[in-house]
């Protein structure tokens, strides 16, 4: 049986039935009671950890023929080293401290990106259970990505009713944030985009193109980050706001570019959980709006530049995203264990995991 003592650890209690038989003298039936409790701390390399900290075991003959002989529960106690007992309690703890320090291993997001979890602290026991503070770190090409300062320290928000889950999972808006920050560092959302035009058909609407380009080629689109992603959460809604500058242009393998366009692309995101893993997906673009940056073919309005590539940005940058996100990003969890049956709830400026393990 498994107790948990408020500010305290854990109480761990074993009962053993033993069929004791000694070479020289009849069997004997005892039971054996193990007492224990244990703290979780943090090692030095910050990980989470198990420790005895209290260890008493105690033996009770249960055989009515031992009433009146000359063994007794306090003969066998002196039989049965204690010490030795309380050893194979603190062994019992290797395979659940293994399993821990998965829980700060490095998962990978894209090739380039990994994830970390990290605790801040010992957790904190209560009744209601454990509540652990982790702190996110993402790495780039094995570098550490300084984040960007949370506005508001996040705890745990308070709920509602309590669920019968096992385990309560909540992600901040600024979790959210970091991974695109960390994405974007790692060149992730740069993208190439065939587009549906050609030079000849541009020069209809431009026709500084055609002395450009004598022969006909096909349209490239050059996309990059021009500053960080932002991610907002609000009740049932869940949206990413991409702030982009793609160079338009044409030629292989030297591209050249003739137009820089501005597009705020803002992408509402799915948010659901395989296994261990939140998978995050560009549902469709909510909003997008294009504007000129630069322009080697003289003055573009903003509404032609709608009619030329707005179709082109709204139907391929889901695509490129979800691409990038495919694998999913891991979430917080101990090797041998999975998330099932869980409930997704997005909320102002946080999501919600309910789920059981």
């Amino acid at each position: 049986s498994l107790s948990l003592v408020p500010e305290a650890g854990l109480r761990l209690g074993i009962e053993v039935d033993l069929g004791i038989t000694p070479p020289d003298a009849a069997p004997r039936l005892a039971r054996l009671s193990i007492l224990a409790d244990l703290h979780i701390d943090l090692s030095p390399d910050g990980d989470l950890q198990l420790i005895t900290s209290y260890c008493r075991p105690t033996v009770e003959v249960q055989s009515a023929e031992e009433v009146g002989s000359k063994s007794s529960s306090s003969d066998l106690d002196k039989e049965m080293n204690a010490n030795k007992i309380c050893l194979e309690v603190s062994k019992l703890l290797l395979l659940p401290n293994e399993q821990l320090m998965s829980l700060t291993a490095q998962f990978p997001i894209t090739p380039r990106c990994q994830v970390q979890y990290l605790p801040m602290a010992a957790p904190v026991i209560s009744e209601e259970g454990i509540t652990m503070s982790l702190q996110t770190m993402f790495q780039v090409a094995g570098m550490a990505v300084p984040l960007p300062v949370s506005p508001t320290p996040f705890s745990m928000p308070e709920l509602v009713s309590s669920s019968p889950s096992h385990l309560t999972l909540a992600l901040s808006e600024h979790f959210y944030t970091s991974l695109f920050f960390a994405l974007e560092r790692a060149g992730a959302f740069n993208m190439t985009i065939l587009s549906p035009l050609t030079t000849a058909t541009m020069a209809q609407k431009i026709t500084q193109v055609g002395s450009l380009y004598p022969e006909d080629l096909p349209v490239m689109l050059r996309a990059e980050l021009r500053s960080s992603p932002r991610v907002e959460l609000e009740e049932g809604r869940a949206a990413l706001k991409l702030f982009l500058t793609i160079r338009v242009g044409a030629g292989s393998p030297e591209f050249q570019s003739f137009l820089n366009v501005s597009a705020d692309v803002t992408a509402g995101l799915l948010l659901s959980v395989t296994d261990t893993r939140m998978m995050i997906s560009a549902a469709v673009i909510e909003d997008a709006e294009l504007s000129l940056a630069a322009s080697d073919v003289g003055p573009v309005p903003a509404t032609l530049l709608e009619e030329l590539f707005l179709g082109t940005v709204r139907e391929e940058v889901p695509v490129w995203m979800n691409a990038v996100l495919n694998e999913g990003v891991h979430l917080p969890h101990i090797s041998t264990f999975t998330y099932t049956d869980v409930s997704v709830m997005i909320h102002k400026d946080y999501v919600l995991l309910l789920c059981n393990l």
